[in-house]
């Protein structure tokens, strides 16, 4: 029987991606692994990434027999897609940050990438602005604390609307920035509270739907979809039990990748 659609990040982000998934997909299952015991990435050593990461995706999809695997983190999408997709036999998604749809979008050519440190400072985001963002100028903004506001929020907790305030504050600092890419799949999931503090007026692009669209593309035949849909974390924790929940995700159980 076919499996579902299995979601992976590093946090809550994923959340962002899911749904996307089931505005494009409405009828198929998913699935949602969230590695919260070693959250958050950005602050640990790549080799030891790509180790935690293959461990964890290769333990979920084998738990819940997935059709695809779309791993909805940039930092796990640099590091460990190539060696996924080697190991794994089911179709592979990866993330990317919306500097394409971007550029296309933008009437000035002035793009903010509203992103954590890691995903700024790498060699890879670069190439992205290389191949596709070459006439626009590109104001990188390293935001990790919208990180934790989205985790935050998704457990129900009230916004540090100040966090928010700082981590836009720079925008306004060039008034011929007209988008802003959502670089982190955490940050769509603050959508509205971003479009309500942010200094200006501005097209806030993500990768939910071209990642949506990609996985429409590749998977094979998913299993149909069930109410709620199937779970699993490396940590216990009721708060994200309670937003995995109005993300109509089943109680979640513990996910033990086997690694130290």
């Amino acid at each position: 029987m076919a499996g579902p659609i299995l979601v992976f990040d590093s946090g809550v982000g994923g959340l962002s991606v899911v749904s996307a998934l089931r505005r494009r997909l409405p009828e198929a299952a998913l699935g949602y692994c969230c590695d919260n015991a070693m959250l958050p990435y950005g602050t640990r050593a790549d080799g030891w990434l790509v180790e935690r990461i293959m461990a964890v995706c290769s333990a979920a999809v084998a738990e819940v027999e997935a059709d695809t695997l779309v791993i909805a983190c940039n930092t796990a999408s640099t590091l460990a897609l190539d060696e996924l997709r080697a190991r794994l036999d089911i179709p592979v998604v990866g993330t990317v940050p919306a500097i394409k749809p971007a550029a296309q979008l933008s009437r000035t050519g002035h793009l903010a990438l509203l992103a954590t440190s890691a995903t700024v400072a790498r060699p890879y985001t670069q190439r992205l602005i290389n191949s596709y963002a070459p006439h626009c100028r590109v104001t990188r903004l390293a935001a990790d604390a919208l990180v934790r506001q989205a985790e935050c929020w998704v457990r129900g907790e009230a916004l540090d609307e100040r966090a928010l305030r700082e981590a836009l504050a720079p925008l306004a600092e060039d008034p011929e920035i007209d988008t802003v890419v959502l670089g982190c799949t955490h940050f769509p999931l603050l959508r509205d509270a971003l479009v309500a503090t942010a200094p200006g007026d501005y097209n806030w692009v993500d990768s939910g739907e071209a990642i949506a669209r990609r996985t429409a593309q590749v998977a094979r035949q998913p299993a149909p979809r069930s109410l709620p849909d199937q779970a699993m974390v490396t940590a216990l924790d009721e708060g994200l039990t309670r937003g995995l929940s109005a993300y109509r995700f089943a109680c979640p159980h513990l996910l033990d990748p086997t690694t130290d």
